[in-house]
This record gives C-alpha cells, sequence and structure tokens, in this order.
C-alpha cells in the first residue's frame, strides 16, 4: 500500500477532466473508486474538495490518497495492436498533419472500451502515431454503430485545445441519416430534453429518454438538447434522407430526438428503427430494394477551427458500403447536396 501522494498537473495536461487524467496515471483504478474517492474527499486538488468531471489546470497540486499496490504502477503499458487491425485503422485516415488526425470511424467500431468492447479506437490509436512519440488522443465520441469523422489530437495541448472548441459548440457537424417515413416540415428543430432511462445502463448499453422542454428544468437529471433537422430527399412518404446538426452533444441525441418526433433513423432497433410499420418486416419489398438493416447514421463532416494554424478546418468522409446501397437504391446523389444544405434550404 503506497502512501499519500501530491501529483502537480502538467502543462500538457491542462483542462483534463481530473478522472481521465488520474486514470491515465494510475489505469488499474476503477471509475466507479475514483468516483468514490472524490465523494468521500479523498482526493483533493489544492487542497478543496472536487468531483470526478472537474477540470485540472497545470501547477495545480492533486492530493492522491493510498492506493493499493497493484493500483500503484504509473501510465498505461502500450497496447498491441495487431498487423490487420493497424492497416484497417490507418486506412481510416482522411486528414493528418503535425496537431491534428481524423478518422473515418467504421459502423460498428466503438471510439472507446466498455463492457465487452476489447477492439476500439482508443486501443487501436497506438497504431496511428506515425513519426510522434505519443499516440493521438480522443477529443469526442461517436457511437459504435455510427460512422463517419472522429477527429483526435496529436498531442496533449492540442487534445486540451480541442476539447474546449467542442465543449463550448465551436464546431459545425452535420450528419446524414435515413429515417422511417417524412418529417413534416421538412425543416426544422428539436428541443426535447434528454435524461437516462432507469436502469439504462453505461457506454453503448444506455438508452436515452426524451422530456418536453417545458418540463427540463423540473425533471431530475434531464439535460436540454437541440438538433437542426433538414429532409434533403424521400422516398415516397417510406423513408427520408435528413441533414441533422446537434447544437448540443448529448448521449445518443440525434437518435433518440429522430424516434420521438416519430420518423426513427433506419437500423436503429434501439430507439425504433427496426420495427417501424411503413418498414414492414420484407424491408427491400417496402422500400423498393435489399436495405440493410444497420444503423443509417453518419457523421459527415466537421467544421472547426485548426487549434494550431486557426484556419477552418472543414472534415468530409464518404458514407459506409451500407448506406451507399441504400443511397443508390433511392437514387439519392449526394453530389446534389451543397456542403453545408442548411444555407442552401434556409
Amino acid at each position: 500500500m503506497s502512501g499519500v501522494q501530491i501529483v502537480t498537473v502538467e502543462e500538457g495536461d491542462t483542462d483534463q477532466r481530473l478522472d481521465r487524467w488520474f486514470r491515465r496515471l494510475f489505469p488499474h483504478v476503477a471509475q466507479g473508486r475514483i468516483e468514490k474517492m472524490c465523494r468521500k474527499g479523498e482526493i483533493r486538488v489544492d487542497g478543496g474538495r472536487v468531483k470526478a468531471s472537474t477540470r485540472v489546470q497545470t501547477g495545480q497540486q492533486v492530493r492522491i490518497p493510498p492506493l493499493a499496490d497493484s493500483q500503484h504502477r504509473q501510465g498505461p503499458a502500450p497496447t498491441l495492436v495487431s498487423e490487420a487491425d493497424a492497416k484497417m485503422i490507418r486506412s481510416c485516415v482522411i486528414y493528418r498533419d503535425d496537431h491534428v488526425l481524423a478518422l473515418n470511424k467504421p459502423t460498428g467500431l466503438a471510439v472507446q472500451g466498455g463492457s465487452g468492447q476489447t477492439r476500439h479506437v482508443d486501443g487501436l490509436s497506438e497504431a496511428l502515431r506515425f513519426e510522434l512519440d505519443e499516440k493521438p488522443r480522443l477529443v469526442h465520441r461517436l457511437d459504435k454503430d455510427t460512422s463517419g469523422v472522429l477527429l483526435m489530437a496529436r498531442t496533449r495541448a492540442v487534445a486540451a485545445a480541442l476539447t474546449a472548441s467542442f465543449r463550448h459548440r465551436e464546431t459545425r457537424k452535420i450528419y446524414w441519416a435515413a429515417v422511417a417515413g417524412v418529417p413534416h416540415p421538412k425543416m426544422g428543430i428539436i428541443k426535447y430534453g434528454l435524461m437516462k432511462a432507469m436502469g439504462g445502463g453505461r457506454g453503448e448499453g444506455e438508452k436515452m429518454i426524451c422530456v418536453h422542454p417545458r418540463e427540463v428544468d423540473r425533471t431530475e437529471g434531464a439535460k436540454r438538447a437541440t438538433t437542426e433537422y433538414a429532409v434533403l430527399s424521400s422516398a415516397a412518404k417510406r423513408c427520408a434522407w435528413m441533414a441533422l446538426v446537434p447544437v448540443t452533444g448529448r448521449t445518443h441525441q440525434l437518435r433518440a430526438h429522430m424516434a420521438e418526433i416519430g420518423h426513427p433513423i433506419i437500423g436503429d432497433g434501439k430507439y425504433g428503427g427496426s420495427g417501424q410499420d411503413n418498414l414492414g418486416d420484407g424491408w427491400g419489398a417496402h422500400l423498393g430494394g435489399d436495405i440493410s438493416k444497420k444503423l443509417h447514421l453518419h457523421a459527415r463532416s466537421l467544421r472547426i477551427e485548426h487549434p494550431v494554424t486557426q484556419a477552418q478546418l472543414h472534415l468530409t468522409a464518404p458514407m459506409p458500403d451500407h448506406m451507399l446501397h441504400t443511397w443508390d437504391t433511392f437514387q439519392w446523389a449526394a453530389s446534389d447536396v451543397p456542403e453545408d444544405p442548411f444555407e442552401e434550404l434556409e
């Protein structure tokens, strides 16, 4: 058992969440244990009590309580990545410079480890070092079954800057989706609040429920959420190609919001996108072709100010094969849509 330690936050670690900073230094301490030590006041920053979500700053002193020897090893051991996985994740790179790296994340690949997740972007990032000494860091998330643009930072300082940009909504993210039915009106804003369903699990097992905007402030656990949407094309009244902009960034926000207005995303079994009457059991028979049951949600583009050069960085990711097949089936052409369709449709 080690004694109490006082660890000073280094310059490259500024603006990280305390729990993430702690787990980088002590990777064998479970998240629940960190949260418990914070609640009990065993972990302190500059002598004060803190939450696991508190962000640490350069020069702050963090009190580390006694840890079991098995929890005392600092720094995670390098993750071994197979040659096949290294080749796969490198093939996903759509942009890279000395500071940032962007992937077109495949459908079905988790971003981080969790319950039952042993293969994920965070673990495979060892293969994305290229010429740098450290692996790239995650600065935002996509659901496991959502494909598309995933931005990563190649240094700690850049990670702090990008994390702040996402937190302060200094980004423009546009998703493409295929949904059951056709929303009316064809452009709108969804403002239902979101809260975790009782017994909804964590990570990929979570499920969110919508709360009427008037009830959000008086509903425990509910958070405000806003989504802009636009119908880009449709297949009669059975299916629509949507552009979705998450103004806020809540868990499962786009999926829960579209389901709440009666137009769940195709292939989204968690939120009703696999059992709609207008899709039918045969899918293809009702929609005009053999439509995949995979989730039809894709992070199409991301616009953000480069954290070093301050230039506008505009990243676009091609759709996955199952969505391309659906678009071909309905003769929807991506080339017919401007980079930001909301500018054209307003």
